[in-house]
């Protein structure tokens, strides 16, 4: 065995890596972000005011149909711009996807700043982990970093970005963690937290120390809870809907005539109707989600919203228009706790008080259900409200709601959208490998066996063990403990087949 004592200086050099990555992802999300809020302010104005002024009407139909033929122009360009940008980077961080940075970077910047600041129901939340990632991925091409030490910038930058869209730098760590890797690597948490907190204070220092959903709230008395217990069981029956609609959007679409990077034309011309209307619930949700406590909405209303959420949600992300469905999930979440709370204070069962905490405890358990990260969800709801004091029942709504999900065999969203879109792409690259990491779980198959006794895959071969802070450079006689991280290189052919047994392998029996 064979040890390198290198593993200091190298965490320093990820570590300012990771300030790097956190200063491009902060700037240039804070950027999107304050662009995406002008352009919509603009055409919430030209919405409202196009049923009495016909130029206006003309004006918002030309602008929307150009935007739908530009951003349709770069999707065929470049079609990894599609959505929200999850699935195509946890694709590459899995050696299944790969793009060129610079290409993704100009295109989805401003394809996302004209969809989004059109007023579709989408959020920014998954174009801003894209453009952090794809910012890492420049870093790593410009310092001439490969293999692991690449995965680690594009996985920080992507923490950066969720970091900088919603001021969330702990759950933007933790959604890197265990949506997209799926395990708490030490190597990977470091860096990630470092590049989300630079970035914070990037987008902090131009946005302000507020809260993005920060509203005033008290927390609820334990014996109300049962009403915590059903709102899970409600949000996880609605999560696994959500899911199977989302995913289908492809098929529907595929009926239309229109070239598939020209979809988006249809949610374009929709959209003026429906500003006009309902300006309020016009974008991924924020403005809703923070008039729902002091609005005061009959039950009814809020039924109507959350179907016109609903769909056209679903009209706006099923285009491909680049655009995510982070924030339109919190606001669906939050008009259901809204309903929720709304029907129990009606019938004299709960005091008006409390109804902003089921606003809170919705948007954390419908996001927990839909993405199966229930703590992410947790994490998240508490940077984006602003308060510790609902930890308590965002836990027990986020478990009940996942519990929900996993009995009706819903899988996590993005990992499904992941799957559809390596349906849809040639695999090639037969002659290369890739490098993968994965962490040994107390229990697994591999913990206390020797490298040698361990059945791998054929096309994988073991390159490097971490434990404790020490690399290990492996041989026959190695015994694998749990707590280890194994750097694995995979053959191209057949990589998502060869990586998902090695992870079984790794996992608790």
């Amino acid at each position: 065995m064979q040890v390198r004592g290198s593993y200091k200086l190298s965490q320093i050099k990820t570590i300012f890596n990771g300030i790097l990555v956190g200063i491009l992802a902060g700037s240039a999300v804070s950027l999107f972000r304050w662009a995406i809020g002008h352009m919509m302010g603009l055409m919430r104005y030209l919405y409202v005011n196009a049923a009495a002024h016909l130029s206006l009407l003309v004006l918002a139909i030309g602008i929307n149909i150009v935007i739908g033929l530009l951003v349709g122009w770069f999707l065929k360009q470049q079609p990894d711009i599609k959505g929200s940008g999850i699935p195509q980077v946890e694709g590459q961080l899995l050696g299944e996807v790969d793009y060129n940075w610079w290409s993704i970077l100009w295109r989805k910047f401003v394809g996302g700043i004209l969809a989004i600041g059109s007023g579709l129901y989408l959020g920014r939340e998954g174009p801003s982990i894209q453009l952090g990632s794809t910012l890492g991925q420049g870093v790593a091409h410009f310092t001439k970093q490969i293999g692991f030490d690449r995965q680690v910038l594009i996985s920080s930058g992507a923490a950066a970005g969720l970091s900088a869209a919603f001021n969330a730098p702990i759950a933007s760590t933790l959604f890197v963690l265990e949506e997209i890797y799926h395990n708490f690597s030490t190597n990977i948490w470091i860096v990630s937290l470092t590049s989300a907190i630079t970035s914070d204070m990037v987008a902090t220092y131009v946005f302000g120390l507020k809260p993005v959903l920060y509203m005033k709230s008290t927390p609820l008395p334990l014996k109300y809870f049962l009403w915590v217990v059903l709102l899970g069981i409600v949000l996880g029956v609605l999560g696994r809907i959500y899911q199977m609609v989302i995913l289908s959007m492809g098929k529907w679409y595929r009926h239309t005539k229109l070239p598939w990077y020209f979809n988006g034309i249809i949610p374009l011309i929709l959209v003026i109707p429906l500003g006009a209307l309902f300006p309020r619930l016009l974008g991924g949700g924020s403005d809703i989600i923070l008039h729902l406590s002091a609005a005061g909405y009959p039950t009814l209303v809020l039924c109507g919203y959350l179907l016109i959420r609903f769909v056209f949600s679903m009209i706006s992300y099923g285009s491909g228009l680049p655009g995510g469905i982070f924030l339109p999930i919190l606001c669906l979440g939050g008009l259901i706790g809204a309903i929720v709370g709304s029907i129990a204070i009606n019938l004299g069962w709960m005091n008006p008080f409390y109804f902003s905490s089921f606003i809170i405890m919705g948007m954390a358990g419908y996001f927990a259900a839909i993405s199966k990260a229930p703590f992410t969800a947790i994490l998240l709801i508490t940077e984006m409200v602003g308060t510790l004091t609902h930890l308590l029942g965002l836990a027990v709504v986020s478990l009940v709601a996942y519990a929900v999900i996993d009995l009706l065999n819903g899988k996590p969203v993005y990992y499904s959208m992941l799957q559809q879109l390596l349906k849809v792409q040639s695999q090639l690259n037969l002659g290369r490998s890739v490098q993968i990491m994965v962490s040994v779980y107390a229990g697994s198959d591999m913990d206390g066996k020797k490298v040698r006794q361990i059945e791998w895959p054929t096309g994988s071969l073991l390159t490097k063990i971490e434990r404790n802070g020490v690399e290990i450079i492996p041989a026959g006689d190695t015994l694998v403990r749990w707590g280890d991280t194994l750097f694995i290189n995979v053959s191209t052919k057949n990589q998502h087949a060869i990586t998902q047994k090695i992870i079984a392998l790794t996992n608790e029996t």
